[in-house]
């Protein structure tokens, strides 16, 4: 069975930065180091949901 995933962020997402990148090394931890195609995509998802999560940095003038 084919699944097919969501390439977008999920704007009502309420997790912390912290808690996906939880996940994120979660599923390095689960994938031994050698990520397949399908969990590939999910760290794409993952990565993107992190980046719109975490805090953004302000440049010091």
């Amino acid at each position: 069975m084919l699944h097919i995933m969501s390439t977008t962020v999920e704007s009502s997402s309420e997790r912390s930065a912290d808690e996906v990148n939880e996940e994120i090394r979660a599923l390095w931890l689960r994938s031994g180091g050698t990520l397949s195609v399908e969990q590939r995509e999910e760290y794409r998802r993952l990565v993107l949901e992190w980046a719109a999560a975490a805090p953004q940095s302000v440049p010091a003038a």
